[in-house]
């Protein structure tokens, strides 16, 4: 049958198993959503601005662990896009970026929202081209989606012109779908791994990012090895909070049992798993984290290994299988799980809050009162710190803290992702007006396609994380930090949407926060607080202060 190649490239990604396509219909896109009319099987996600579509793309990769697919305009929705992709990166992420392109006979013309958006995606992703004719837009998308699928997965770009994607296709036959092959470790390796940790005794496991999908394996070896686990801020969430071995956060806004692990503690092996030591998992590089240990660092990305901290030993290879085959060889040679009746799990409760009207206790109440399973997705801003530092860990991969990229409204797409990924799991977006300001606008996306996720608004009406560094490292603060408080709870009333506004602690309790738990859509609560006291951030700004001396 006659197929456009805009149809074509739908049809593949139907077969690679999209269901959204998250973006913003536009002239240069138009073949493509004028296409999705006769492709049911897919539903385009119409965001109100193409940042949020790609935060919101980033998430549902991440929680369906499948390629995701983000579209915008030629010239500002493609330069709309580049955050998204440069975060996709930071979390190995795979997404695929269509933009729209002027008609190849106008290029260079000053056409309408004219751009050539390729080298502008080429540092942000893997793989970025401008296709120049019609006969190879297909073979560019597989080509991209095996790209981004490969490897160390991550974003890639395909740039299509208006004219070439109206084109009858030539062939239209569908290739077989890409599909990530596993990059299976070197067994020499993990035997040597094996030896090291049977001759050192004492040690400490380290989780990051990439450990995502391993969490029952790192419990089973913690468990052989009698080793405490340390997370990364971003690995908040992994493990649950009452398991006996886990001591907590290393890095930013951390705690302090893992500090003094790390500073003092005689751990003779640090065995890093999925963290790529950047700055906030070390809290600032702090040089005791390998210092006089055995460092081995496991990976699915070789550029890790010995960027800053040396490696004794590296591990490629994918972080599940390297922890599998790894549990053999020390089942082999004897090691048994240690999960006595003996071992009492820490307990989980919420003794701790008080009537004050604070962030911990605001935080806290919130778990209180809400299902155990809750995802929470975390914005960028001075509570982040403080959930970082005080939220429990009820069920596993209950946090998605995006402090690597740190992209202020990305928590709000983040929670539409990731509802439209695991649609059976509650999901609460903690975000402040700041970020509400730049993305808030995404409620009413959650709104027209009935996403029952509760957006929570820590109102302090100025820019906290910046006021409170600023009053940190320099004892003073620029008058432009604060603004006039909005009443935001109003605002979103004003769309339809269910609101509330909490002005004091009495404000939030079980009555108001069960109004939560059977959503049909949106719903806003807005936590009207000034908060003076200094947030739990660790040595982030000593860093900061470490410059212009």
């Amino acid at each position: 049958m006659n197929m456009k190649t805009a149809r074509l490239v739908l049809e593949y990604l139907k077969e690679t198993g999209v269901k959204y396509i998250f973006g913003i219909p536009a002239g240069s896109v138009n073949a493509f959503f004028d296409e999705l009319n006769e492709v049911p099987e897919i539903t385009p996600i119409v965001t109100k601005h193409e940042g949020a579509a790609s935060y919101m793309a980033a998430a549902y990769a991440k929680y369906t662990n499948e390629l995701a697919v983000s579209i915008g305009c030629s010239g500002p929705g493609a330069t709309n896009l580049v955050t998204g992709a440069a975060n996709a990166m930071r979390e190995h992420l795979p997404v695929l970026f269509i933009t729209g392109s002027v008609p190849l006979n106008t290029m260079g013309l000053n056409s309408s929202q004219e751009l050539d958006a390729a080298p502008i995606f080429a540092p942000v992703t893997k793989y970025s081209v401008l296709v120049k004719d019609s006969k190879d837009i297909l073979k560019e998308i597989v080509k991209a989606c095996e790209i981004a699928l490969s490897d160390v997965p991550g974003p890639v770009h395909v740039a299509i012109p208006l004219d070439l994607q109206h084109e009858e296709a030539d062939d239209t036959h569908i290739p077989t779908p890409a599909k990530r092959t596993a990059m299976v470790p070197d067994l020499s390796v993990i035997k040597n791994v094996a030896q090291e940790l049977l001759t050192r005794k004492t040690g400490y496991i380290f989780i990051g990012q990439g450990s995502r999908y391993s969490t029952d394996q790192i419990i089973e070896l913690a468990e052989m090895l009698n080793w405490p686990i340390l997370t990364t801020p971003v690995a908040k969430g992994f493990i649950p909070e009452n398991h006996p071995l886990l001591k907590g956060i290393f890095g930013f806004a951390g705690h302090e049992e893992p500090s003094s692990l790390i500073n003092e503690g005689n751990g003779e092996v640090l065995l890093i798993v999925g963290s790529s030591l950047g700055e906030t998992a070390t809290n600032n590089y702090n040089v005791n984290l390998t210092k006089n240990r055995f460092t081995i660092q496991m990976d699915f990305d070789q550029s890790v290994f010995n960027r800053r901290y040396p490696i004794n030993l590296p591990v490629l290879g994918d972080i599940n299988l390297s922890l599998s085959y790894l549990i053999e060889e020390l089942r082999a040679a004897g090691l048994t799980r240690n999960t006595a009746d003996s071992v009492v799990p820490n307990k989980v409760d919420f003794d701790e809050v008080t009537e004050e009207y604070n962030t911990i206790n605001v935080l806290l109440s919130l778990q209180k009162y809400l299902p155990a399973s809750t995802r929470y997705t975390i914005d960028i801003g001075e509570f982040m710190s403080y959930v970082i530092h005080h939220m429990k860990v009820l069920d596993y991969s209950t946090f998605d803290i995006n402090v690597h990229f740190g992209a202020m409204g990305s928590g709000i797409g983040t929670a539409i992702g990731s509802q439209l990924a695991n649609p059976g799991r509650p999901t609460v977006c903690i975000t402040g007006d700041g970020c509400f300001f730049m993305h808030g606008m995404e409620i009413l996306t959650a709104k027209e396609y009935n996403l029952p996720i509760l957006f929570v608004v820590m109102n302090n009406a100025r820019l906290g994380m910046v006021y409170h560094g600023h009053s940190m490292q320099f004892k003073r603060t620029h008058p432009s930090f604060e603004q006039e408080a909005i009443n935001i709870s109003a605002l979103t009333t004003a769309m339809n949407i269910p609101a509330y506004r909490v002005d004091d602690m009495q404000d939030l309790n079980e009555d108001l926060l069960n109004n939560f738990k059977n959503l049909n859509g949106p719903a806003v609560l807005e936590i009207a607080l000034v908060d003076n006291n200094t947030p739990p951030v660790g040595d982030r700004v000593k860093f900061l202060s470490s410059f212009g001396k």
